[in-house]
């Protein structure tokens, strides 16, 4: 199955990918692999905002997790040229959660990028990953996930 079937067959509809900001651009390509800039957990209704563990709980910054991941995706395609049959696999997720200081639920919450990942490119997408809380995220936001992917 493709993986644009799967990602239809989860109801995914890939957004525009996000423009830089700032003084970055939102993916390198190196050789074989495509580096992807932090990704924030924005929807078309704008981005989601709170502090975990005092604002949201660890089910709702796992789905904030998720539209990271989305946004990932978004980003592959658009360094792949519009074709994620190119993606080998997805080798690294680095995770930040913007969270209370006694948090530490950090890879519950990573893992709703990470299960995403996973079930729309199967094995290609079994990464290695870190989870780290952090005490602030730009615009407020709960989580932030940057990714490195290798590419035919």
């Amino acid at each position: 199955m493709s993986v644009e079937q799967r990602l239809s067959d989860l109801g995914i509809t890939l957004p525009e990918p996000a423009r830089a900001v700032a003084n970055y651009v939102p993916w390198v390509i190196s050789g074989k692999l495509v580096s992807i800039s932090g990704q924030l957990p924005t929807t078309k209704d704008g981005p989601i905002k709170g502090k975990v563990g005092k604002d949201l709980s660890v089910e709702e910054a796992a789905q904030a997790a998720r539209h990271c991941a989305i946004n990932i995706i978004a980003q592959v395609k658009d360094a792949c040229g519009g074709d994620l049959s190119r993606v080998r696999r997805f080798v690294k997720l680095g995770g930040f959660v913007n969270c209370v200081d006694d948090f530490t639920q950090q890879p519950q919450v990573i893992n709703g990028a990470s299960d995403l990942i996973a079930d729309v490119f199967g094995e290609a997408g079994r990464h290695s990953r870190a989870a780290v809380g952090v005490n602030s995220l730009p615009l407020g936001v709960p989580v932030e996930i940057d990714a490195l992917v290798e590419i035919a």
